[in-house]
């Protein structure tokens, strides 16, 4: 029974870094095709589309808790950190303004 109770422990803390380690937009994508963030299925030129989508499904940075976005919000778009194509890696873009 120990043995079960530690393998579930192990899979639900390791499950954050499985779903953050692929791109966003493949999450996202399987859950409503590439109209969920983009319109028409095309990436804006001013990713002003995209940024109003993440807010309509997710709320305010601020609403969203955790250091980084509350310290945020208002300076900065989603799309600033969050590159949905790419490999999710936050602590990357930090060193784009934070040394």
């Amino acid at each position: 029974m120990m043995m079960k109770h530690t393998l579930i422990t192990l899979m639900l803390c390791s499950l954050p870094l499985a779903i953050s380690a692929q791109p966003i937009a493949d999450t996202h994508s399987d859950m409503s095709g590439c109209e969920s963030c983009h319109a028409e299925g095309v990436p804006s030129g001013d990713m002003d589309y995209e940024n109003q989508a993440c807010l309509d499904c997710h709320g305010a940075m601020k609403e969203l808790g955790g250091d980084a976005h509350e310290k945020h919000d208002g300076t900065l778009e989603c799309t600033d950190c969050h590159v949905a194509h790419d490999e999710v890696d936050l602590n990357a873009g930090c060193a784009n303004c934070h040394e």
